[in-house]
């Protein structure tokens, strides 16, 4: 599959050995899916926007962007928007629900995988259109697997977003849950497709593959994966992105070569070696990612960590995840690459979260957003009240453990208004997934 340019943008620097647009009016929205056609445009703003090259104009496509109505033959209604129960029970009973799906009912199940901080929660918030997970520029913000559900139409998006992958040997040093080593692994093996996200931003990491994602994608080298730039919107020499795109691809996507100009290497694109993780570590982990009839396990770890990138990804995506234009347009790749299938959720449902989790989550966004260093990872929380309000609003309480008195102090701030500020944006947060008022009161206490 061909990465097709617009000559006008790169002009001389244009890396593909030809350009070709699809201009023909298409009578159906499948042709949206050509894998590998797509286009960098600047649509009038800054930054680069990778699309499918094809001009839709079909009803079919343009129905499909009706969000939360579900057209029939002879009428349509409006669906609920989806949300998250403020009680435990009423969400487990949505999630028990029986799915009211339409007679041609399509599913896609995708898991998003990356490094640490790539952007992956960001991206499946602003995919579900409501802010689900939580968000922080610190890693490891996402500390197990977490589901989205994005309904539309006779489509359900499944979005399986992961911690960033990990070595064991970091996993020990900072005390961190297992999950983060497992769930990534685990959510792979049920996706239907794959997405990789890379952070273009780090100019230290954006040119090749983190080892574990390349460890996770040879494992599973039969689910269909696809690469994401992201944060192209903070990259000051956007000419360097399809270079990138040459390098994490090996040249290569779905199965076609990509003729790149040649370009001098700075001085921090040179290899580097993970001196954090141990070639036993690789090992155990990597056993049984390739047929070992055809090579021992250290030989094929050797062959991995000469890899910059894959070389089976099928599409590639320039985009910024916190650019609505730029996701609608992966939005759109998902739904129509969506296979006919049962729903497994009710329309209804946003997450599978519970909602005292949903709680615990953002209130971590928060004091990793506001505290320093090791603060925030070592703070505990306990919910003391969740109950309903006179007027209909949601009262909560959460008491805040710090293990050590000047941890306490931060998290109080001056006059109580760190707390406060975090409390203030915790339950905005909050209102806007439960879809109702939501008052939280945070108290700091220290850990006996």
């Amino acid at each position: 599959m061909a990465l097709r340019v617009c000559s006008r943008v790169f002009k001389d620097s244009a890396v593909l050995s030809r350009l070709q647009l699809g201009t023909a009016r298409q009578d159906s929205a499948s042709w949206f899916l050509t894998a590998g056609n797509a286009v960098c445009s600047r649509r009038g703003r800054k930054g680069f926007i990778f699309t499918p090259a094809c001009f839709i104009t079909s009803d079919a496509f343009l129905n499909r962007l009706k969000k939360g109505k579900a057209a029939e033959a002879d009428g349509s209604f409006y669906r609920l928007p989806a949300s998250v129960q403020p009680d435990s029970a009423e969400q487990l009973s949505l999630l028990l629900r029986h799915p009211d799906q339409p007679e041609n009912a399509k599913v896609l199940k995708v898991a998003l995988i990356g490094a640490p901080n790539a952007g992956k929660s960001t991206l499946s918030n602003q995919l579900l259109g409501r802010k689900v997970f939580a968000v922080s520029k610190k890693v490891h913000t996402t500390r197990s697997r977490a589901l989205g559900v994005l309904t539309e139409e006779d489509t359900q998006i499944i979005l399986l977003d992961t911690p960033g992958l990990t070595t064991v040997s970091k996993v020990k040093r900072h005390n961190l849950e297992k999950t983060l080593l497992e769930d990534p692994w685990n959510t792979v093996k049920e996706a239907d497709v794959v997405v990789v996200l890379v952070d273009v931003s780090d100019r230290w990491m954006c040119s090749r593959l983190d080892f574990e994602v390349l460890k996770c994608l040879a494992k599973n080298a039969d689910i269909p994966a696809i690469l994401v730039l992201n944060k192209v919107d903070l990259m000051k020499a956007k000419d360097r992105l399809l270079d990138i795109t040459a390098e994490l691809t090996c040249g290569e996507v779905d199965g076609r070569k990509l003729r790149v100009r040649k370009v001098i290497k700075p001085p921090w694109a040179e290899k580097r070696s993970d001196p954090e993780s141990s070639p036993d570590e690789d090992n155990a982990e990597l056993e049984g990612a390739v047929d070992p009839s055809t090579a021992t396990i250290k030989e094929q770890l050797k062959a991995l960590r000469s890899q910059k990138g894959w070389p089976h990804f099928k599409d590639v995506f320039m985009l910024s995840s916190v650019d609505k234009e730029d996701v609608e347009t992966l939005k759109n790749y998902f739904m129509v690459a969506a296979k006919p299938g049962s729903w497994q959720y009710h329309s209804e449902v946003l997450t599978d979260q519970t909602p005292e989790q949903v709680c615990t989550n953002i209130i971590r966004e928060k004091l990793l957003e506001y505290l320093p260093q090791e603060v925030p990872y070592s703070i505990t929380q306990s919910i003391e009240l969740w109950d309903d309000g006179e007027n209909g609003e949601l009262d909560i309480s959460v008491k805040l453990y710090a293990k050590k008195d000047t941890h306490m102090r931060m998290v109080i701030g001056a006059g109580g208004q760190m707390v406060g500020r975090m409390a203030r944006e915790a339950s905005e947060d909050l209102s806007r997934v439960f879809l109702r008022d939501v008052r939280l009161k945070l108290s700091a206490k220290l850990k006996v």
